[in-house]
């Protein structure tokens, strides 16, 4: 564990594994349970070199690794982050916690180096959910990027995961439960096949809000259908982005 100065609005909080804590800003976009969730969908293999996209702090891949260090070895994480304020608070978290196997690309994922084409056996993502066009305040855009595709699209996240997976890598990410079907055809154009698919509810009995997926490059057409969970902890917090 490395000694790390915080920043004035900076704040550590508990991952609820191990003791591990995230490095948070009071004033940016803060990650909800809905990151918790795909993290603890995505199933990790041997040997997995793992990419976060729109990774905000990182809490996606930080608490799947914190799931799976200690039956699973050698695993490395790249965190891609537009937004140069989040990636620096997830180059904190890896500084503190002791984390050596992470590093960090700041940047669009429109223009993905090519260093990572085919670099990486699964892509985890929690992007955006909401199309652009809804108005915003202009002091809450840092926010409204983590939530709005202002600056990305879902057709440039499946590009961009294709371009960096390698043959049968999977992509695992989370998305709107009514834009499934938009999904699965923008996927399948960009040759990822939709094999998993698990709904998430608000409550028991409630339709499903959220919808998390798993996609494999070059695989063949059969999805298997998961039963829906259900995140009582995140009722109404459908929108956000982690």
């Amino acid at each position: 564990m490395e000694e790390i100065v915080l920043g004035e609005y900076e704040v550590l909080e508990d991952m609820l594994i191990d003791g591990l804590q995230i490095v948070q800003d009071t004033r940016l976009y803060r990650f909800t349970s809905d990151s918790v969730l795909l993290s603890r969908f995505a199933k990790a293999k041997k040997g997995d070199v793992v990419a976060d996209f729109c990774a905000g702090s990182g809490i996606v891949a930080f608490h799947f690794f914190a799931l799976n260090r200690k039956k699973l070895h050698g695993l490395k994480f790249t965190l891609f982050e537009m937004q140069e304020e989040l990636s620096a608070l997830s180059k904190k978290t890896a500084a503190f916690n002791g984390f050596d196997n992470f590093s960090f690309v700041q940047g669009k994922l429109q223009d993905i180096p090519k260093t990572y084409h085919e670099a990486f056996s699964l892509v985890l993502c929690n992007p955006p959910y909401e199309r652009a066009g809804s108005g915003f305040d202009n002091d809450e855009y840092k926010k409204a990027v983590c939530r709005k595709e202002l600056t990305i699209t879902l057709e440039e996240i499946a590009r961009a995961a294709s371009y960096a997976l390698k043959f049968g890598g999977r992509l695992c990410m989370l998305h709107r439960a009514d834009r499934l079907a938009e999904v699965c055809y923008t996927l399948h154009d960009a040759k990822l096949e939709v094999k998993k698919v698990q709904f998430v509810g608000g409550r028991y009995g409630s339709k499903p809000y959220l919808v998390l997926i798993e996609a494999v490059k070059g695989g063949k057409k059969g999805m298997e259908l998961l039963e829906t969970v259900y995140n009582v902890r995140n009722i109404g917090e459908g929108e956000n982005h982690g």
